[in-house]
């Protein structure tokens, strides 16, 4: 499958001109021969956090209508990275994702709020898994600082996941730790992680990409530059099942003894 990763430089507060410019990227990309498109996190406001009030997208309708007609008209798969939808009365940090005629086959609010960038003061967190097919490949959804959570990441590969889409917003104060960790999830989920930052800057913050696409047995097959690009990478994902037999890590688990000691 050929995965185009869009490594978006995201305007801060203003969600006009990043959906003007998804749709360009998107639209490239699918000229290029891209079946599967991955954009990064909270890509339609940026952390304008004080602002979602103003901006956030309302149920999330914005957002489905363009990916949806998109992916329909396009033929395309999208793993929508992430967009701040206001549900309720409430703010969150939403993934959606389509199938290529244009289906909603996922929806999930982030489960982990990240303290040092204000997420807990202004957003809820999720508290469901996610977990979908694209075509016929069973996939999971995570966001950014989930990444951290090395169970949350194995409870997806346990439930069928064979890859990983992580969309972020990772500055690059810690980008070391960004790659590090999304090397070792792949190489302990034993599954493909493809993983999009965004880049450019906010008031707070500076972003510089090196997004990846990290095969299962930990191989980089592409990172990012560190300004606004995207990229066409043919994926082979029939490669999770070869690794996963080179070295019985599923087989060889023991969950009754690590729940024992979750018990005590």
């Amino acid at each position: 499958m050929k995965i185009a990763c869009i490594q978006l430089d995201v305007a801060f507060a203003d969600p006009d001109k990043n959906f003007h410019n998804v749709q360009m990227l998107i639209e490239k990309a699918v000229n290029e021969g891209a079946e599967l498109v991955v954009l990064p996190e909270m890509w339609n406001t940026a952390y304008a956090l004080k602002e979602l009030e103003q901006l956030a997208d309302f149920e999330g309708k914005r957002t489905k209508k363009f990916l949806s007609e998109l992916a329909r008209l396009h033929h395309i798969h999208i793993v929508g990275g992430s967009v701040s939808t206001k549900k309720g009365t409430n703010f969150y940090n939403t993934m959606y994702v389509f199938t290529n005629d244009g289906k909603l086959v996922a929806e999930y609010d982030k489960a982990h709020l990240f303290r040092l960038m204000d997420e807990h003061l202004y957003l809820q967190a999720g508290n469901k898994e996610n977990v979908f097919s694209l075509g016929s490949i069973q996939a999971g959804g995570l966001i950014c600082y989930d990444l951290r959570f090395p169970e949350w990441l194995r409870a997806h590969a346990l439930a069928g996941a064979k890859v990983l889409f992580i969309p972020a917003q990772w500055p690059e104060t810690r980008i070391d730790h960004w790659k590090i960790l999304l090397q070792a999830r792949a190489i302990e989920n034993q599954c493909f992680v493809i993983a999009v930052n965004r880049t450019g800057s906010d008031p707070n913050n500076h972003f510089n990409g090196q997004s990846m696409i990290i095969a299962p047995w930990g191989k980089i097959l592409w990172t990012g530059a560190e300004q606004e690009e995207y990229a066409l990478i043919d994926v082979d994902f029939s490669e999770v099942e070869e690794v996963r037999k080179r070295i019985p890590v599923y087989e060889d688990r023991r969950p009754a003894l690590y729940n024992s000691l979750f018990e005590k």
